[in-house]
């Protein structure tokens, strides 16, 4: 059996570290609006743009980033990324007031557009095929854990220290992650010189930041759908003019060959998006659920969602050898079906649901999603080749921002709608059961689609099918 080589591991704990700060990041600071508007004496309203302003500064740089490591080299930008955020994150807990919050929110957002893209090329670039899915696994982590913990902690911390301690909490982190960076990750010797493509980098961040504000607004529309549909019709508009142009020109800011992978194109547009709106549903819906439906605190439903973290965990464990012996495509539609199954019965749970039926149920909701996100990413680079990886890298960082801000706009829709459907004044249990059921519904059409892919797929990488040596 191959294992993961000392060096490589090294290299992705460290690049799943600074992931994790910065995902982490994202999740906590919904929990603490209401108490950072009292401190800068504005409205909870008016604290959104704080989350607003993080997806745009991020939107915009994130279609950079890997011209910029192919530049200046990956191990900088990555260093810069950390740096940068770090700083951010001292501006944010400091801020005395909201301009003064948004834009250090924003920086953090351009610091963030670097990390994850050019981190995963790192990745990619010191770990052998045969390690892809142990490397990929690692750096998996941070998407499955923080929108799991990120709310529980997130009240702690302002409930018993302060909002503030949300940010300066990366301080430690930062510094650790800068020393770590400088000490174990390599400088790449390879400069590609090649010019900037402003016209597809104005393209692609005007289309990504319309799609993904307009997504985000969908969330907190409350009826009112003129802005956000606007937007995001904008950044469909501007997205065909981005991959004409890109498929065009000669010398083009992301190479979209890279779709022409088979393994790359299934895992990142429909059939893998379709996943990863689902998984990136649950985690929303949840919290949600037992809140307003059980009658739970905030922290009493941040237990709860223990058991979907523990599940998590528990996978990590065996997903190499899961991969190894049944295959990419096997795991990803058998699972992705089990994972569809787990989902409608997480609607299915009712306030008086046996405690220790609840927390198998959350268990067994964690196990399937941390699989089912895990193979989609490993799989997605099988069969990438070295001069592909920045680009591959970068598309792949923008499509699961779209899903992962889809996720949570389509089960906030899906609620309001359910709920003026039914003409209620507040949330009800129904409304839950059908927002589980449709995406339950959407990860099942996934699983579906998986069978698109050939029997062998990834079998260089996952080593299904070969003698291990």
């Amino acid at each position: 059996m191959n294992q993961i080589s000392p060096d490589a591991r090294r290299i992705a704990l460290i690049v799943a570290a600074a992931f994790f700060m910065q995902l982490l990041d994202g999740v906590i600071i919904v929990v603490a609006l209401p108490e950072m508007a009292l401190s800068l004496g504005v409205s909870t309203l008016d604290m959104s743009v704080g989350v607003t302003s993080y997806i745009l500064a991020s939107a915009i740089f994130i279609p950079v980033a890997g011209w910029l490591a192919d530049r200046f080299g990956p191990q900088r930008i990555f260093l810069l990324a950390i740096i940068l955020f770090t700083l951010a994150s001292v501006a944010c807990g400091l801020a005395q007031s909201l301009p003064q919050f948004i834009v250090a929110r924003s920086i953090q957002g351009i610091g963030g557009a670097f990390m994850i893209p050019v981190g995963r090329l790192i990745v990619l670039r010191n770990a052998g095929k045969h390690e892809l899915v142990d490397a990929i696994a690692l750096i998996t982590w941070p998407a499955l854990i923080a929108p799991v913990i990120g709310p529980a902690l997130g009240g702690a911390i302002t409930t018993y220290i302060s909002w503030r301690w949300n940010f300066f909490i990366n301080i430690p982190l930062g510094i650790i992650g800068i020393g770590l960076v400088l000490a174990f990750i390599p400088k790449s010797p390879d400069r590609d010189r090649r010019p900037l493509d402003w016209p597809g980098f104005i393209l692609t961040s005007v289309s990504l930041g319309s799609l993904l504000y307009g997504l985000e607004l969908f969330v907190h529309a409350n009826g009112n759908y003129v802005q956000p549909i606007s937007l995001c019709l904008l950044g469909l508009l501007t997205g065909a003019s981005a991959i004409r142009h890109l498929s065009r020109t000669k010398v083009p800011l992301l190479d979209l060959n890279t779709f022409r992978r088979r393994t790359f194109a299934i895992s990142n547009l429909f059939a893998g998006g379709y996943a990863r709106i689902s998984i990136n549903a649950t985690p929303f819906l949840l919290p949600l659920l037992f809140q307003i439906s059980f009658g739970l605190d905030p922290l009493q439903a941040g237990g709860l969602t223990i058991a979907y973290f523990a599940g998590n965990l528990a996978m990590k464990t065996v997903t190499t050898r899961i991969l190894r012996r049944f295959g990419f495509r096997l795991v990803l539609v058998v699972n992705g079906v089990l994972s569809a199954i787990f989902i409608a019965a997480c609607g299915a749970l009712m306030p008086d649901t046996p405690y220790g039926l609840v927390l198998g149920i959350l268990f067994c909701a964690g196990l399937t999603r941390s699989m089912q996100l895990t193979a989609l990413n490993t799989i997605a680079f099988a069969d990438v080749e070295p001069a592909e990886r920045s680009s591959a890298s970068t598309l792949s960082s923008m499509l699961q921002q779209v899903s992962m801000v889809l996720g949570v706009a389509l089960a906030a829709l899906l609620l309001n709608a359910s709920q003026a459907f039914g003409a209620r004044q507040s949330l009800a249990l129904v409304d839950f059961q059908i927002a589980f059921a449709a995406i339950a519904i959407l990860a099942l059409i996934s699983a579906g689609l998986m069978l698109r892919l050939p029997a062998d797929a990834g079998s260089a990488v996952s080593g299904h099918g070969k003698t291990a040596r």
